[in-house]
């Protein structure tokens, strides 16, 4: 008998291990190396862009509409995302992202509303950002993860989705629709 719980607590605990180590699992970004169109930040991130976007709760309930005009310029290897977004219930928001091209399609970048430093990788059509956001929630702020990662479907459209956690607890998800203007 005390034989058999010990076998199964040991296929318990391997198996609860195996779950969580699943879960972990995930796409990098050099899954992306053979992609096209080959993404270039600099390139699809210059003059205007228009985005369309929503925020899923984790239950998949669409919480926020929004759309984003974005002013972007470029200027030695230094970027600037100009971002003015307008959610569905009227309310106006502004974030400036300051972007460092590091070079092999690594980059950095700083918001006012991101807290430390966002470190982000591109690799054929694929980019993926790391950072954490100070989210501003019922007159409090709240830092939460962001797993942000844009797919470039071609020279004027590009697809985002990011997966927002709060210690490892998955909250939301934000998907945006960005579309160069001609």
């Amino acid at each position: 008998m005390m034989h058999r719980r010990k076998l199964l607590l040991t296929g318990l605990s391997a198996t609860a291990g195996a779950i969580g180590l699943a879960g972990c699992a995930g796409p990098v970004v050099q899954d992306y190396a053979d992609q096209k169109p080959t993404l270039d930040l600099k390139t699809y991130f210059s003059g205007i862009v228009d985005a369309w976007g929503m925020f899923t709760d984790r239950n998949g309930k669409v919480v926020k509409r929004f759309t984003v005009e974005m002013k972007c310029q470029w200027n030695n290897g230094e970027g600037i995302l100009d971002e003015d977004f307008v959610y569905s219930d009227g309310k106006t928001e502004k974030r400036v992202w300051k972007l460092t091209d590091k070079g092999n399609g690594s980059f950095t970048g700083t918001a006012g509303d991101v807290v430390g430093i966002a470190v982000g990788q591109a690799k054929g059509n694929a980019f993926n950002w790391s950072y954490t956001l100070a989210l501003p929630v019922d007159g409090s702020v709240i830092n939460v993860q962001m797993d942000d990662w844009m797919y470039l479907m071609n020279d004027r459209v590009m697809l985002n989705t990011a997966r927002m956690t709060k210690l490892g607890i998955h909250l939301g998800d934000v998907t945006l629709s960005f579309m160069r203007r001609a």
